[in-house]
């Protein structure tokens, strides 16, 4: 289920082309969204959070997190503090590594003949320069990013992306580690797991009824070997 209760449907053999979230699931950044909150809520003499609040908090839009970490969210706040953020995490964004075994993943899935692509909340531009930076450019066909900073829906540029990837919906999976990732997904029409090593704690993302895996790794694993359809052309699906 996604957070308000939809099925999201799961991921089943014969996938052949792989959308990844770049923050929180291929890039380790959810300890930096936490400091740079921190210092915020420091600046306005408010309380400050940790990690595991934190990632029990975070939601999208991304207006709620700063509801609920007590800011004032009168007038222009939300547009000011928007700036405010992504200024500090462009800035420190060469502080964050990628998740690990994140290349290894990448690599795997490539060498089992899977198709891969990159659907983020972060802007366009940040997103093809971040993914550049980091080399990994090679490893996707499209790069589908936000055309603002507010990080609301992916779901409307997911159907420009899906378009471009020009595949059957049952064929196509998404890789996230948020609950939007999994309405994304039940959105899109596309199967749905999740990663336990970003943005959410993994009892939030347990609630939601997708498969979670605690790492790149065994995700990676998981996918490589339900890539190849069955002779009968069964569908199983991953174990939750």
């Amino acid at each position: 289920m996604d957070k308000r209760g939809r099925p999201c449907r799961m991921a089943r053999m014969g996938t052949r082309h792989v959308i990844w979230d770049w923050n929180g699931t291929l890039l380790d950044d959810a300890w930096l969204c936490m400091e740079i909150l921190n210092g915020m809520l420091a600046r306005r003499g408010l309380p400050q959070t940790d990690l595991a609040r934190y990632r029990e908090t975070f939601s999208f839009p991304v207006v709620n997190v700063y509801r609920a970490m007590g800011f004032d969210m009168s007038g222009d706040a939300f547009e000011k503090m928007s700036v405010e953020y992504i200024d500090e995490y462009q800035a420190r964004r060469g502080e964050c590594a990628l998740q690990p075994g994140a290349v290894e993943a990448l690599a795997a899935l490539r060498e089992a003949g899977l198709s891969q692509s990159i659907l983020s909340a972060y802007r366009q531009d940040m997103l093809e320069s971040v993914v550049a930076e980091r080399g990994l450019g090679g490893y996707f066909d499209h790069l589908a990013g936000n055309t603002n900073i507010f990080a609301a829906s992916k779901a409307d540029y997911g159907r420009t992306l899906l378009k471009k990837i020009g595949l059957d919906r049952e064929e196509v999976l998404l890789v996230g580690d948020t609950a939007h990732d999994c309405e994304v997904a039940r959105e899109l029409g596309v199967g749905c797991i999740l990663v336990s090593c970003g943005h959410y704690s993994e009892r939030r993302l347990r609630a939601l009824g997708v498969p979670v895996f605690a790492n790149l790794l065994q995700a990676a694993r998981q996918l490589s070997r339900e890539a190849i359809p069955s002779p009968t052309g069964n569908e199983q699906a991953l174990p939750a």
